[in-house]
């Protein structure tokens, strides 16, 4: 491929010119190809050990000219064929243009503008655009990977590192993956252990292991978010541009981490989800509280200027470009380099130096402060003025919502309402004694020393956080401080501040509307700690449905989780309404992930956390836990509820203050700390009930002496309390404990371990998922439950890949909702339907195959959504393989019925019928469905006679409600275009099985029978008279004539009829031309026994042979061949129109197929569909194998 033009100083090191001309020289690398010798094979084992970011292309073309010493690399190839061809356009379009130059400079200048518009030309025509180019040499990897491998170009190559390996290929979708590990063993050193539900493959001899397993870390937890929410990936356009061009790097690589930068950005500063990192650097803050500059780093993003000291939790700050007012360049000098000072509203000031290129850092600052919007920022101003600050999704909101509608119009929440200004706490808190003796005093001391901490460090959300406020917050945060805290600390008040009326404009919509979240709710309001006072009468509950429902509404992939209603009701006690819901949208999406959808996640995440943290802290503690099970049924109620539940609630209060300013991990060493004070008794239990009675009467007894608040009943205390109460544990000791004994666990460590049990935990549901489908199919399917669990990983890998490789990637992606019940979370449309049938079905039809795909895809598909669940997959394939000779037929029959059936299919022969026919008769199902409504509407008005008896309503709608089993005599009558169409199916059907003449025969002769049972029922319906079409065209009149008898023995009262029947055979013999058949119609016999009769028909009216036997280039599509009484000279005819009046009840059909004994073995056969899931499975293998390769390559790639 062309290369952009660089400079190469020694041409011939470690390389040999294979051609050459006076301007350009193409060359191979030693031990590339023949020969070489010990040069060549040292050079190519050098090529197979280096790192991805140098390994170089076999094969290049470079640039020269005249004496010059300097060479251009213009072209490189990984093959001889690819470099040629690049030479021979050198030499066909360059050369003789390059002649007329006289200055060599001016020919270099020429050749690499020109490369250079080569390259852009294809990146045009490519779709790519400059500015995210990828390498050329990382092109060619690509390249390489989907040869290699066999992969679409959907198929994105994010990386690839070299590795050793025992196998040559090997491929592993990441939605397989169900552990990932770094390790190190004597066999294999500085490994990576990729599991799967089958077996474990190590990689090993890495150059670059970090590097190779955070990329592998990242690439899993987006396919287990995938499989978790359904969230796909796309590429983020609004990502700054890299400073320098990296070499070898994909855009695809840099846009990974350039997202995994912003994860780690928004955790440590509780940022919104949409900030994104701009850049960072290094430099030193100054801190008035210390007088020093304090080193550390600047991270400046779209919205936010922070700063984090180098020295862990030392310092931090964070400054919303809301609220700067000024930022100016300050004086240099040596003390003080390039100093930036940064002013804000609330009159603090702050002094950055040693800042490297400030000059380009002051205009990053000042371009995103044009485009910042002047927002209020108040926690105790109730913005009244919506702005387009909403989110997309709401924008179209009215504005007038923000602060309530007009005079009269009924609200469901306005700034007048009590819970919109405060919260529940101050509304509701009893007449205190202004002196409560020491307890009282320690609460003002308390006020006192935050109040001197504003004064100092600053107050709001330029604060300065320190060591010194988190020893605050271990204290007890006050109570009239607690709301303003919590916002500050948890990041809610920043994403309150941007989005002014979005808490009133969201109740608004959601309010009203019912919904399965609202059912919940609603069962839930009375039950949020019912035992305090604010919660004991409507306003407190009404507050509660308002947040809840908003949220919900906000979020519905969450909605509504139990638990939500218990953690709300504490925010609404020290918050208003919008504080409140904005601390929830704050715990719920960033906080706590995933802990409050439909399947906890999140929550079973942290269990698998505390289960590792115990084994590697408690180890003796932990093998008795595990074998109690006790683990994993306390610490979901632990974490889901942050102790709210098990606590009493001035104890567990003081655990939400700790949770908002240090995140989970205190919620981890509390946990661990409880264990720890009661190991000793945990180890003598003798059973699960006596373990959970003890830590819960420890719990319970887990009390704040320093409280203000009136007591509050502990329900849980009541119910697990016993003879002797035990001993009272102070709180703060308890915090204090477990930052003694388990205060060196690191956030990132945490993360690292919630990656590793994220895997397990999706992969675990998954296959609960499994089992429950399976178990939902089990009983009205035949399948076995292991060919059920095959099956059922088909089906989802076909989902799956869809979303990654599909056409409409949207459609796929969407379909899948995890919030769905586990049958109908994965479907499938009809392409990819039709794939696993190709690939599954017994019923093989050649060509015809597709097509009977898409007819039992809209049998399936009952709802009419274009989309089927696996249970509907399985019912169709169920009849295929285990079902006996009658329900074979019956899906047969039904797959050439509507809706099976699609009316175009057949469209050319229902015009003829129409043309031919003069009127247009029911068919005798509809008269009967008329027959039974006038039956039925007689049945009503004797009804209405009587009285009303609701019991046998009730009863007849109970019985409408059951499923009734279909019968045979419940199938519809089939008309002649079907007819057609279902021997079409049957001769393509029969095409390819080693009885192919035997059973071409036999349907010919069950397809004659079946005519002329047609016609018999149709002459009894029209009373016994045949009626003859009138003003038929004379060649129609013609052929009619011509069309002699079939059968000798078929009987003087339907001789009459011949005409039509034979028009009806004819239309069968068209049927059998499409499937490449050609049909000789006998004539006549005027002589000999019935015996000879049977002998010489074989009891068939028709003469099949194959169609490789006879020529047939020149016979039309339209034309079939049937015998006429000219003798062999005749001439072939045109076929004639269906009979609308013509048609035959499944019964006939299963009767005359009854009558050969080939289609009863046929259809009787037993067939295995392991195989074919076998077959399934290796597909993909067999396309991926490669026929040799010289290095092995660890490729990473979205899939």
């Amino acid at each position: 491929m062309w290369i952009t033009p660089e400079e190469v100083l020694l041409a011939n090191a470690l390389w040999v010119s294979e051609r050459a001309n006076p301007y350009f020289i193409l060359q191979r690398r030693k031990g590339h190809g023949r020969g070489g010798g010990i040069t060549g094979l040292l050079v190519g084992t050098l090529d197979v050990v280096l790192d991805s970011s140098a390994r170089v292309a076999p094969y290049r073309i470079l640039h020269q000219t005249g004496e010059s010493q300097i060479f251009w690399s213009i072209a490189c190839g990984s093959s001889r064929k690819e470099i040629t061809e690049h030479w021979e356009w050198l030499e066909t379009n360059l050369l003789q243009t390059l002649s007329i130059f006289d200055n060599d400079d001016d020919i270099t200048t020429f050749v690499k503008g020109k490369i250079q518009g080569i390259i852009a030309e294809e990146n045009k025509s490519g779709g790519h655009s400059e500015d995210d180019e990828d390498p050329g040499k990382f092109r060619e990897a690509e390249v390489k990977m989907r040869r290699l491998f066999g992969m679409p170009e959907e198929e994105k190559l994010v990386n690839y590192y070299p590795c050793s390996y025992w196998k040559v290929s090997l491929v592993v979708q990441w939605t397989d993956v169900t552990q990932l590990e770094k390790n190190a063993t004597l066999v294999f050193p500085e490994s990576v252990c990729v599991s799967t539900r089958d077996t474990q493959h190590f990689f090993s001899m890495f150059l670059n292991i970090t590097e190779t397993f955070k990329l592998m870390e990242q690439l899993a937890n987006m396919a287990m978010r995938r499989l978790l929410d359904n969230q796909s990936f796309s590429a983020d356009r609004s990502l700054p541009k890299p400073a320098r061009s990296l070499r070898n790097v994909s855009a695809l690589k840099r846009d990974l981490d350039a997202r995994a930068k912003n994860e780690r950005y928004r955790a440590v500063f509780r940022l919104p989800q949409d900030e994104r990192l701009d850049g960072h650097t290094h430099c030193t803050l100054w801190t008035p509280f210390t007088k020093t500059h304090m080193p550390g780093q600047m991270f400046v993003s779209n919205n936010y200027i922070c700063f984090s000291s180098r020295e862990e939790d030392l310092c931090q700050l964070i400054i919303p470009l809301r609220e700067v007012t000024i930022v100016e360049k300050a004086d240099s000098s040596s003390v003080l380099p390039s100093p930036l000072s940064i002013s804000t509203k609330s009159k603090m000031n702050f002094l950055f130096a040693n800042l490297r290129e400030r000059d380009f850092l002051l205009q990053r600052i000042s371009d995103f402060l044009q485009r910042t919007p002047d927002r209020p920022c108040s926690l105790s101003l109730h913005s009244e003025s919506a702005t387009p600050s909403s989110p997309q999704s709401l924008s179209s909101s009215p504005p007038s919502l923000a602060i309530g509608g007009e005079p009269g119009q009924a609200q469901h929440y306005s700034s007048s309402l009590p819970t919109a200004s405060q919260g529940l706490l101050q509304i509701y808190q009893r007449d205190i004694p202004e002196d409560l003796g020491p307890t009282a005093t320690r609460e003002r001391m308390k006020e006192e020393s935050w109040k001197i901490h504003f004064s100092e460090y600053g107050r709001g959300v330029c604060m300065y956080r320190t060591s010194k406020t988190r020893e605050l917050v271990l204290n007890g945060i006050p109570e009239n401080l607690r709301g303003e805290l919590w916002l500050l600390f948890s990041g809610a008040e920043n994403e309150m501040a941007t989005h002014p009326g979005y808490y009133a404009s969201l109740v608004e919509q959601a309010m009203g509307r019912c919904t399965l979240a609202t059912e919940e709710i609603e069962r839930d309001l009375h039950r949020s700690m019912p035992e305090h006072q604010a919660f004991q009468n409507e306003m407190g509950i009404a507050a509660l449905r308002r947040v809840l429902t908003a949220y919900a509404y906000r979020n519905p992939s969450i909605g509504y989780c139990q638990a939500m209603n218990i953690v709300t009701s504490v925010l609404l006690l020290y918050c208003n309404e919008e504080q409140a819901f904005w601390l929830l949208v704050a715990l719920c999406e960033r906080m706590l992930p995933d802990y409050y959808n439909t399947r906890v996640v999140g929550a079973l995440v942290d269990q698998g956390v505390f289960e590792e943290l115990t084994r590697e802290c408690l180890p003796l503690l932990y093998e008795r836990m595990q074998d109690l099970g006790v683990i994993s049924t306390i610490s979901l109620s632990w974490f889901l509820t942050l102790f709210l539940s098990v606590m009493p609630f001035d104890s567990a209060v003081l655990m939400v203050d700790c949770f908002f300013y240090e995140g989970i991990k205190v919620i981890f060493q509390v946990s661990l700390a409880v264990l720890h004070a009661n190991m000793d008794q945990l180890l003598s239990c003798s059973d699960e009930g006596e373990a959970m009675t003890i830590l819960g009467r420890y719990l319970d007894n887990v009390v704040n002496k320093l409280t203000v608040s009136p007591p509050i009943p502990h329900l849980h205390a009541l119910l697990t309390s016993g003879n002797e109460p035990p001993p009272e544990i102070d709180v703060f000791e308890l915090i204090k404990a477990s930052y003694e004994k388990f205060g060196s666990l690191r956030a990132d460590v945490i993360e690292q371990m919630r990656f590793k049990q994220r895997l397990k935990v999706i992969q675990s549901l998954e296959d609960t998922a499994k089992r429950s489908v399976v178990r939902a199919v089990m009983t009205e399917s035949a399948f076995a439950i292991e060919e059920l669990e095959e099956l059922y990983v088909l089906f989802k890998a076909k989902h799956i890949t869809s979303c990654y490789w599909g056409a409409s990637l949207s459609s796929a992606a969407e379909r899948h909702d995890p919030s769905l019940p586990y049958l109908e979370q994965y479907r499938i449309d009809s392409s990819q339907f039709s794939q696993l049938f190709c690939a599954l079905t017994p019923w093989g039809c050649g060509i015809h195959t597709h097509v009977l795909s898409a007819r039992l895809f809209r049998l399936l598909d009952t709802n009419k959504d274009s989309l089927i669940n696996f249970k509907e997959f399985v019912t169709g394939f169920s009849g295929m393989y285990h079902g006996d000779m009658t329900e074979r037929l019956k899906l047969l029959y039904k797959l050439h019925l509507p809706p099976a059936l699609c009316p175009e299919e057949a469209e050319s022969a229902l015009e003829a019928t129409q043309f031919f026919t003069d009127d247009d008769t029911p068919q005798g199902e509809e008269l009967k469905e008329a027959g039974d409504a006038s039956v039925a509407a007689d049945i009503e008005d004797k009804k209405e006679e009587k009285p009303k008896d609701y019991k046998y309503y009730l009863r007849m709608w109970a019985k409408e409600k059951e499923p009734k089993k279909e019968s045979i005599k419940d199938l519809p009558r089939m008309n002649q275009e079907q007819f057609i169409e279902m021997c079409k199916t049957l001769y393509n059907m029969f095409s390819e099985d080693e009885r192919e003449q035997e059973l071409y025969h036999a349907i010919a002769t069950v397809a004659s029978l079946l005519l002329r049972i047609g016609e018999v029922g149709k002459k009894f319906s029209n009373g016994g008279s045949s009626r003859r079409p009138e003003n038929l065209p004379d060649e129609r009149q013609e052929n009619i004539t011509n069309i002699v008898a079939t059968n000798s023995e078929m009987p003087p009262s339907e001789k009459e009829d011949s005409e039509e029947a034979e028009s009806r055979q004819s239309l069968v013999t068209k049927a059998l031309a499409d499937a490449q058949i050609e049909i000789d119609i006998l004539p006549p016999l005027q002589s000999g026994s019935d015996e000879e009769v049977k002998d010489d028909t074989s009891v068939s009216s028709y003469s099949v042979v194959s169609a490789g036997s006879l020529h047939c280039e020149d016979i039309a599509d339209d034309t079939v061949l049937i015998g006429c009484v000219g003798g062999e000279g005749a001439e072939p005819r045109r076929v004639s129109a269906p009979d609308a009046d013509w048609s035959i009840t499944f019964e006939q059909v299963l009767a005359s197929f009854l009558t050969e004994t080939p289609l009863v073995d046929y259809f009787e056969k037993k067939h295995d569909i392991q195989n074919k899931i076998t077959a399934c499975k290796s597909l993909r293998a067999v396309e991926r194998q490669t026929s040799s390769s010289s290095d092995h390559d660890f490729s990473l790639n979205t899939h």
